[in-house]
This record gives structure tokens, sequence and C-alpha cells, in this order.
């Protein structure tokens, strides 16, 4: 009998099952300094932990990207092994900070399916929680994977599409327990631009580029336990090329971010994401955002603002769909999120 797990199909779930994800992972400083040799990341709440005890919190704890990748990591073997696009995000919120010496795990719940018209493949969308070792929840997240059919005469499940809110309401985002920023240091943050420096409706060409490396991905993908067979096995896609992670391009495109963005410390809500077409080593990719909303909070001196995070391969900032309403082909992202900034 084969012990070997050749990953989930279509056919496989069913609409409220749930899944425990194996491998829990302990995160260490090894993690941050990892992810900022594969990124430019230079947050100073995520870098110092002086900096962040002035702000608050016991230390600087892992970056919030990395906690997400570490979560979503677990989720893959059961989720998307077989996928052939991850297809978007929603309602994701982060709860807790996640410190060196936590250790996560994931669970998902089957929230919808959908077949395809061609009846070779289907959408499934799935609630992720990621928990650390007390069982609390770190953050939680919504996506939806399309993924192959085993069986192409297997039937089609009934349609269920979950109804998703396109914005998470800034009164439901989490403030970390602790922080303020009332005695925040821009000097040492690295720009001076604080909440009120932003109107909505501004856009912001974050100038630099990065090009994406073939060893840089492959780092990424295994210190995440991404075990996606599209990005690491170049017999699994027809032109014979690994598709690079979209959470490298939604890190790089965030670590970018900084020049213009540096006191956007900490992202606490995921309102939607899309990966817009597929990148692939040796591509540059560049970034600019929008600044769709902001609001208060109760922490002192921590203001929301929600950001639209765009990564590009060298098309023209602020540009992002055509006349047909469809992404523009230089687009590789589009991310809307929520941050937290000093006022």
């Amino acid at each position: 009998m084969a012990k070997t797990n050749p990953g989930r199909f279509f056919e496989d779930y069913t609409v409220g099952e749930v899944i425990r994800h194996a491998v829990p992972r302990t995160v260490s400083g090894g993690e941050r300094a990892l992810y900022h040799a594969l990124y430019p990341a230079r947050h100073a709440l995520y870098s110092s932990d002086e900096f962040a005890r002035a702000a608050g919190l016991p230390s600087a704890p892992l970056d919030d990207l990395a906690a997400f990748h570490v979560v979503f990591g677990k989720t893959v073997p059961d989720i998307s092994l077989n996928a052939l696009a991850n297809l978007g995000y929603a309602e994701g919120r982060w709860l807790l900070p996640v410190y060196p010496g936590d250790t996560l795990r994931s669970e998902s719940e089957v929230i919808g399916l959908k077949q395809n018209s061609n009846g070779k493949s289907g959408v499934v969308y799935v609630r992720t929680r990621g928990l650390n070792q007390r069982d609390e929840c770190v953050m939680e997240y919504v996506r939806w994977v399309m993924v192959r059919k085993r069986d192409l005469d297997a039937p089609a499940p009934e349609t269920v599409i979950p109804e998703l809110n396109k914005v998470i309401p800034a009164e439901q985002l989490v403030i970390p327990a602790g922080l303020h920023f009332s005695n925040y240091d821009f000097t040492l943050a690295g720009e001076p631009h604080r909440w009120g420096d932003y109107a909505v409706g501004e856009t912001i060409d974050h100038v630099d580029g990065v090009t994406i490396e073939e060893a840089e991905h492959m780092l990424a993908t295994r210190l995440w336990q991404n075990t996606a067979k599209v990005h690491f096995d170049n017999t699994a896609r027809p032109d014979g090329t690994r598709l690079i992670y979209g959470g490298h391009v939604i890190s790089m495109a965030r670590t970018l971010s900084f020049n213009g963005l540096a006191n956007a410390q900490m992202i606490v809500g995921l309102n939607g994401g899309a990966h817009a077409n597929p990148c692939l080593s040796g591509l540059t990719v560049r970034a600019w955002s929008e600044v769709l909303d902001k609001a208060d909070t109760d922490a002192p001196g921590v203001g929301a603002i929600r950001l639209r995070l765009v990564a590009t391969k060298g098309g023209a900032p602020f540009e992002l769909k055509g006349e047909d309403g469809k992404y523009l082909p230089d687009v590789l992202l589009d991310l809307d999120y929520w941050a937290l900034m000093p006022k």
C-alpha cells in the first residue's frame, strides 16, 4: 500500500470540514534574520527590540508577513499541493503578535466549493487560522484556490460561494495590547511622515526595484515549508518554469514600500488580494501604493491607514487595469490592507 501523500484534489473537499494541518513550527530569531536576508525589510518595529519596547511591546515581534508565511505554509500540503493557482484573499486579521519562541500551527475550514465549467478543476474556499502554543489565534484569513480534479467524471459538488466582506471595518482591527506611538522616534524609524500627512486618494511610487532570483525564491519556499509543486518542480508547469510563490511577491512589495511608508509599521488587516499575473525568476519587481482610507484607533498616538499595494514587473506606476477592466499584463499583485501608523 502506498504511504506517500499525493495531495488532495477538488473532489476530496467537503464544505464544513475542518482540516488540522501537520508539522507545527517553533519560530526564532532565525526566521527574522532569513526574512530580512530575503527581502529589504527595514520597518523599525520588527527590527529593534528597543524600538518595540518604546512602543509598548515586550520585544520586536516576528514580521507580520513572516508569521503569515509560516501559517500559510502549513496549509499547502492539504489545500494547494495540486493547485493551478492561488486566486485571492479576504478577511485577514492579525490578532496577536508572534514572538521568537512561539510555536505556530494551522487549521482550515472549507467554506465554499465551485466546480469550473471545463470540469477539470474547481475553486476551493478555506478559512485558515494560525494558532500558537496556548491555542490562541494569532491570525486568520480566507483564501480561494483553483485545484485540479483527479477524476474528471466525479460529480460536481453543490456550488457554495461564501459571502465575504470586501473591507474589514476599522473597528474590527485588533491593536496589540499595550501598543502606543506616543513616544515615537521618527528619526530612528527612517521617515518623518505621520498618519496626518497622508490623504485618501494619494499615490506613492516606491521607486526601487528588486530582481527576483531563482535561488532566493527556492530558499523562501523551503523556509516556509511550502510544498506546492509549481514552486519547486519545473515539470509541474507546461512551460517548464517554476512559479514564484505569491507570498514572495507580497513580501517583496511590502518591504519595497518602506520608501514612502516607513512608518506603516504593522499590518493588522488584509481586505483582499489578487495575484494578477504569474511571476517568474528574472523579473524585476517594483511597487506603488494608493491611500484608500484612514481611521482612528483607541491606542495612544496610533492611526490606521488602508493601503492598496501594487507590485509590477516594470509597468508605469499608478496604472492597474485596462479599459476592459482586466489587470494590465505588467501587474503582478493587487493587495488591499490595513496598517498601523503614528499620528
